[in-house]
């Protein structure tokens, strides 16, 4: 059985782009369009990590990277973020993210972090 990703993006194409590439790598994927609806999915079970966009609206990435921390502690979270800079980078480290990708993403990009972290 492949393993599950969650995808959090509250813009669609993005979160379909992103599932699309997943599969090329044979993981199956879930999404949903911002926080709460992902802590509702992770509730369910079966998630085995997290990619969310950092800006969306009603809860942050980073916010939610926190409730993942705190309610669900082994599964590991990853922010992307079309503002790839220094800072959003640094803060993503600091709230304990397990790695960070920038826009647009690359397929090889997407490839090695997941192979790291997972």
């Amino acid at each position: 059985m492949a393993k599950k990703i969650l995808i959090v993006d509250d813009n669609p194409n993005m979160s379909s782009l992103l599932c699309e590439m997943l599969e090329v790598f044979d993981y199956e994927s879930v999404r949903a369009s911002d926080g709460n609806a992902a802590l509702t999915e992770l509730d369910k079970g079966g998630i085995s990590m997290v990619i969310t966009d950092m800006r969306m609206p009603n809860m942050s990435g980073l916010e939610l990277l926190q409730e993942v921390k705190s309610r669900f502690p082994k599964i590991p979270v990853v922010l992307i973020s079309g503002y790839s800079t220094a800072e959003i980078e640094s803060q993503a480290e600091m709230a304990q993210a397990d790695g960070f990708l920038g826009k647009p993403l690359m397929m090889s990009d997407i490839e090695k972090l997941i192979n790291k972290v997972l």
